[in-house]
Protein backbone atom coordinates (compact mmCIF):
# COMPACT_ATOMS: atom_id res chain seq x y z
CA UNK A 1 0.00 0.00 0.00
CA UNK A 2 1.43 3.42 -0.78
CA UNK A 3 2.15 5.70 1.46
CA UNK A 4 -0.55 8.14 0.04
CA UNK A 5 -3.62 5.44 0.52
CA UNK A 6 -2.03 5.23 4.53
CA UNK A 7 -2.25 8.74 4.78
CA UNK A 8 -5.72 9.18 3.61
CA UNK A 9 -6.82 6.24 5.52
CA UNK A 10 -5.23 8.25 8.88
CA UNK A 11 -8.01 10.45 9.02
CA UNK A 12 -10.03 7.31 9.59
CA UNK A 13 -10.30 5.28 12.48
CA UNK A 14 -6.70 3.74 13.36
CA UNK A 15 -6.52 0.14 14.06
CA UNK A 16 -3.96 -0.83 16.99
CA UNK A 17 -0.77 -2.07 14.53
CA UNK A 18 2.42 -3.97 16.40
CA UNK A 19 2.55 -4.16 20.43
CA UNK A 20 4.10 -0.55 21.94
CA UNK A 21 7.97 -0.23 21.55
CA UNK A 22 10.31 -0.47 24.36
CA UNK A 23 11.47 2.63 26.31
CA UNK A 24 14.65 2.98 24.27
CA UNK A 25 13.11 2.78 20.99
CA UNK A 26 10.39 5.47 22.03
CA UNK A 27 13.50 7.60 22.82
CA UNK A 28 15.20 7.79 20.06
CA UNK A 29 11.54 8.89 18.51
CA UNK A 30 12.01 12.20 20.48
CA UNK A 31 15.62 12.36 19.96
CA UNK A 32 15.16 12.65 16.10
CA UNK A 33 13.07 15.31 16.67
CA UNK A 34 15.21 17.79 19.19
CA UNK A 35 18.55 16.49 16.81
CA UNK A 36 16.69 18.66 14.04
CA UNK A 37 17.19 22.10 15.72
CA UNK A 38 18.10 25.70 14.07
CA UNK A 39 21.52 25.38 14.22
CA UNK A 40 20.86 22.52 11.48
CA UNK A 41 17.96 25.12 9.57
CA UNK A 42 15.02 23.46 10.93
CA UNK A 43 11.73 25.40 12.22
CA UNK A 44 9.66 23.91 14.63
CA UNK A 45 5.68 24.71 14.63
CA UNK A 46 3.60 25.43 17.78
CA UNK A 47 2.18 21.96 17.06
CA UNK A 48 5.24 20.34 17.43
CA UNK A 49 6.17 19.71 13.42
CA UNK A 50 9.80 20.15 12.56
CA UNK A 51 10.37 21.37 8.86
CA UNK A 52 13.16 22.87 6.83
CA UNK A 53 13.20 23.95 3.31
CA UNK A 54 16.08 22.25 0.93
CA UNK A 55 15.22 23.19 -2.20
CA UNK A 56 13.33 26.19 -3.60
CA UNK A 57 12.89 29.74 -2.99
CA UNK A 58 9.25 29.30 -1.01
CA UNK A 59 7.83 31.70 -3.04
CA UNK A 60 5.59 29.93 -5.50
CA UNK A 61 2.30 28.99 -5.15
CA UNK A 62 1.70 27.19 -1.54
CA UNK A 63 -1.58 25.05 -1.03
CA UNK A 64 -4.09 25.11 1.85
CA UNK A 65 -5.56 22.25 3.16
CA UNK A 66 -8.43 22.44 0.64
CA UNK A 67 -6.53 21.54 -2.01
CA UNK A 68 -5.77 18.79 -4.56
CA UNK A 69 -1.68 18.54 -4.11
CA UNK A 70 1.12 16.22 -6.42
CA UNK A 71 4.25 14.88 -4.68
CA UNK A 72 6.93 12.95 -5.11
CA UNK A 73 8.20 11.96 -1.41
CA UNK A 74 10.14 9.61 0.14
CA UNK A 75 9.03 8.55 4.04
CA UNK A 76 11.36 7.04 6.44
CA UNK A 77 11.96 5.79 10.17
CA UNK A 78 14.22 7.15 12.36
CA UNK A 79 16.58 4.55 11.73
CA UNK A 80 17.20 5.69 8.22
CA UNK A 81 14.69 2.59 6.42
CA UNK A 82 12.32 3.64 3.88
CA UNK A 83 8.81 3.05 4.77
CA UNK A 84 7.10 4.34 1.11
CA UNK A 85 8.68 6.54 -1.38
CA UNK A 86 6.72 7.64 -5.03
CA UNK A 87 9.98 8.19 -5.96
CA UNK A 88 11.20 4.74 -5.99
CA UNK A 89 7.70 3.79 -7.89
CA UNK A 90 8.51 6.77 -10.60
CA UNK A 91 4.83 8.32 -9.80
CA UNK A 92 3.83 11.01 -8.08
CA UNK A 93 1.25 10.83 -5.57
CA UNK A 94 -2.13 13.18 -6.11
CA UNK A 95 -4.25 13.63 -2.92
CA UNK A 96 -6.47 16.17 -0.87
CA UNK A 97 -3.87 17.72 1.49
CA UNK A 98 -7.02 17.72 4.19
CA UNK A 99 -7.25 13.87 4.44
CA UNK A 100 -3.49 12.73 5.24
CA UNK A 101 -2.08 13.14 8.88
CA UNK A 102 -1.72 16.24 10.59
CA UNK A 103 1.59 16.97 9.85
CA UNK A 104 1.30 16.49 6.31
CA UNK A 105 -1.89 18.72 5.99
CA UNK A 106 0.59 21.42 8.69
CA UNK A 107 3.98 20.60 6.76
CA UNK A 108 2.87 20.69 3.09
CA UNK A 109 1.60 24.17 3.06
CA UNK A 110 4.20 25.37 4.00
CA UNK A 111 6.35 24.51 0.57
CA UNK A 112 5.77 26.72 -2.47
CA UNK A 113 5.44 24.73 -5.80
CA UNK A 114 9.00 23.42 -7.18
CA UNK A 115 10.02 23.54 -3.28
CA UNK A 116 11.70 20.43 -2.15
CA UNK A 117 11.24 20.08 2.24
CA UNK A 118 11.52 17.69 4.54
CA UNK A 119 9.69 16.86 7.53
CA UNK A 120 9.99 15.48 10.94
CA UNK A 121 6.74 14.80 11.91
CA UNK A 122 5.82 13.39 16.09
CA UNK A 123 3.55 10.51 16.64
CA UNK A 124 0.88 12.78 17.60
CA UNK A 125 0.84 14.51 14.23
CA UNK A 126 1.30 11.12 12.20
CA UNK A 127 -0.18 7.94 13.40
CA UNK A 128 -0.42 8.28 16.96
CA UNK A 129 0.33 5.91 19.51
CA UNK A 130 -1.63 3.02 17.89
CA UNK A 131 0.27 3.03 14.62
CA UNK A 132 -1.44 2.06 11.20
CA UNK A 133 0.06 -0.53 9.13
CA UNK A 134 3.22 -0.37 8.65
CA UNK A 135 4.05 2.29 10.85
CA UNK A 136 4.22 1.26 14.46
CA UNK A 137 2.31 3.39 17.19
CA UNK A 138 4.52 6.34 18.49
CA UNK A 139 7.08 6.43 15.44
CA UNK A 140 8.40 10.00 14.49
CA UNK A 141 8.83 10.06 10.94
CA UNK A 142 10.62 11.77 8.29
CA UNK A 143 9.77 12.61 4.96
CA UNK A 144 11.42 14.09 2.00
CA UNK A 145 8.79 15.87 0.10
CA UNK A 146 8.58 17.72 -3.29
CA UNK A 147 5.45 19.93 -4.22
CA UNK A 148 4.59 19.68 -7.74
CA UNK A 149 1.45 21.40 -8.58
CA UNK A 150 -1.76 22.25 -6.68
CA UNK A 151 -5.17 21.81 -7.71
CA UNK A 152 -8.44 23.00 -6.30
CA UNK A 153 -10.61 20.33 -4.42
CA UNK A 154 -12.71 17.83 -6.45
CA UNK A 155 -16.59 19.05 -7.21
Amino acid sequence: MSLAALLVLAAQAATPAAPSQDAAWHNRQQLALAERGAAQGWHATASGLRWRRVKGSGNGARPSAADRVTVHYAGRFVDGSEFDSSIARGEPATFPLGRVVKGWTEGVQLAGVGDTIELAIPAELAYGFKGRGPIPGGATLLFTIELIAIAPPAP
